[in-house]
């Protein structure tokens, strides 16, 4: 094991459109809203914590993403901090800790990192960095309650008897991930073996397909676009 650890979690402004889609597919890829981040020793000693508020760009929250962590537009344009700034922030802990990097759900939070290491034209270091994801290595816990996964709160209340005072707070969830990562470690459910087998997560290099690059257009609009194709090419094909 690495001898230091990095808990991460973000809150974003949305979900990617697909998954497997290059990070140039501006419109596929949300925004990080906050990042939060806490650099353990592998022993459990706590090195230093980070919890940053973004600003995004104007009509980039989505509805149902600020319904479920409250982070409005107003805030963000008033609290929220420039995005190159935070995100060189992280870029130096990972150069300097080159820590094992851990979340719960990992998956998006490798790819919302990713999408804004491109954006803000810093090399993706994340990606060359060994990764655990407390959701993947829990399933056991998950089976005892008839789930083949448990969300964080969930798994916190699995494993403490006791509710998360707090969700969908990227600062409060990095802060539960470690703790979940520190108890099914003395439970067994994690150690060095495990760890090293866990599949490595991959940076998408697909292109966006037709219909994606113009999503933007909505479904009235793909439409009379297609209608228009179909027109020219009668006429001129």
């Amino acid at each position: 094991m690495q001898q230091f650890l990095l808990f991460v979690d973000t809150e974003t402004t949305g979900l990617p459109v697909n998954w497997n889609t290059t990070y140039a597919a501006e419109r596929n890829w949300p925004y990080v809203a906050q990042l939060a981040w806490l650099v353990y020793t592998k022993e459990g000693e706590l090195v230093k914590e980070e919890n940053h508020f973004l600003r995004v760009p104007a009509g980039q929250m989505r509805p149902r993403a600020q319904a479920i962590h409250g982070l409005t537009p107003t805030f963000l344009a008033q609290q929220g901090e420039d995005r190159t700034t935070v995100m060189q922030r992280f870029h130096d802990d990972l150069r300097v800790y080159q820590p094992l990097v851990v979340g719960h759900y990992m998956r998006l939070d490798f790819h919302m990192i990713g999408a804004e290491f491109y954006r803000t034209g810093l090399p993706n270091l994340l990606a060359e960095l060994p990764t655990v994801c407390t959701m993947q290595t829990s399933q056991r816990h998950a089976q005892a309650v008839q789930r083949n996964f448990l969300r964080l709160g969930e798994l916190h209340e699995h494993l403490f008897q006791e509710p998360m005072p707090r969700q969908h707070d990227a600062q409060a969830d990095a802060q539960a991930t470690a703790q979940c990562f520190f108890e099914l470690r003395r439970l067994g459910d994690l150690n060095d073996a495990i760890i090293a087998d866990q599949p490595p997560l991959l940076v998408p290099t697909a292109e966006p397909g037709i219909f994606q690059r113009y999503r933007w257009l909505g479904p009235g609009g793909l439409i009379v676009a297609g209608v228009l194709l179909l027109l020219l090419f009668w006429l001129y094909g």
